[in-house]
């Protein structure tokens, strides 16, 4: 096998793994679907083994498979990076994209101000971010489709790389007028009686919270499940329930319309910060933005971490 058809047949090979599909790793590569067929037929030829198996409409590793996967991908991002790379060494890196998974918190009270900071000294490289939940987010980081993410991780997999940059408390929330809001110290138990307004109970968020009221021995009553921290500030504002938040969603004008306080010393703080694939390769533009939000101060983010 020629080495120049080598780097076409890999190429064909990885976005078609990273995308399961035969036909967007086609539109990818401005390819057709019979040439993307060609290619990994050559390739599985060539090393004799089978790289592919189909399940229903998508296409699965195979043990070989998932092992020239792991050995290519980052030879094919590091090659296709290779103009970026060499502007980037010689200080002209004023194009391309960075691509960042986040939730609807990160991006409305975290992400603002840094990607803000990284337009104005970089304006000619594209910013998107994609508003994920966790399972998607690493869905999207896993398949390629993100070069990191930017979230709160609980439990990290072994394929996964977390640094945890800021840390945010758990605030219980209620209506102005509230009961609890005539307690200076307001106890576990007291918290107990209310309704509560918590996330879906598919989402971590609420399973840490129900523990907590277990090892107490508590009821928790739940009248509502809704996602989004910003849906559940609204409800909460209107009288629907109280609930208990982490801190990154809090704004000034949020402590004026509720009653806010502290009750970390029940629930533990949170932390968000940056989520990348474990080996993956980043583009010197992921590299710049990452660099510069590591090296932020806490205070720049205009928010008040823990």
């Amino acid at each position: 096998m020629y080495k120049g058809n080598l780097l076409k047949h890999l190429r064909a090979f990885s976005h078609t793994a990273a995308s399961g599909s035969v036909s967007a790793a086609a539109q990818q590569l401005f390819l057709s679907q019979p040439s993307v067929t060609q290619q990994i037929q050559a390739l599985e030829m060539e090393l004799g083994q089978a790289l592919f198996e189909r399940q229903g409409p998508k296409l699965r590793l195979t043990q070989a498979g998932t092992m020239l996967l792991e050995m290519a991908a980052p030879l094919v991002e590091r090659l296709d990076a290779l103009p970026d790379e060499f502007a980037d060494a010689y200080g002209r890196l004023d194009a391309g994209e960075i691509r960042i998974a986040a939730g609807e918190s990160t991006i409305l009270h975290l992400l603002p101000p840094m990607v803000q900071r990284f337009r104005s000294k970089y304006p000619g490289i594209r910013v998107q971010l994609k508003n994920v939940t966790g399972a998607d987010g690493l869905g999207k980081l896993r398949a390629g489709k993100v070069d990191f993410a930017v979230g709160s991780m609980l439990q990290v997999p072994d394929d996964i790389d977390y640094r945890p940059l800021y840390n945010y408390k758990p605030m219980l929330i209620c209506p102005l007028q509230h009961p609890l809001g005539r307690r200076r110290h307001v106890d576990l138990a007291d918290i107990s009686p209310y309704g509560m307004i918590l996330p879906p109970q598919r989402l971590t968020t609420h399973a840490l919270i129900d523990k907590v009221f277990q090892q107490h021995r508590l009821p928790l009553q739940v009248t509502m499940e809704v996602g989004g921290w910003e849906i559940i500030k609204k409800y909460v504002a209107a009288g629907m329930g109280i609930s208990i938040v982490t801190s990154i969603c809090l704004t000034e004008r949020d402590r004026q319309q509720l009653i806010v306080r502290d009750v970390s010393q029940w629930f533990a703080s949170r932390s968000y910060g940056l989520v990348t694939r474990r080996g993956a390769y980043l583009s010197p533009q992921a590299r710049r933005f990452i660099d510069m939000m590591t090296s932020l101060p806490a205070a720049a983010t205009a928010l008040q971490p823990a």
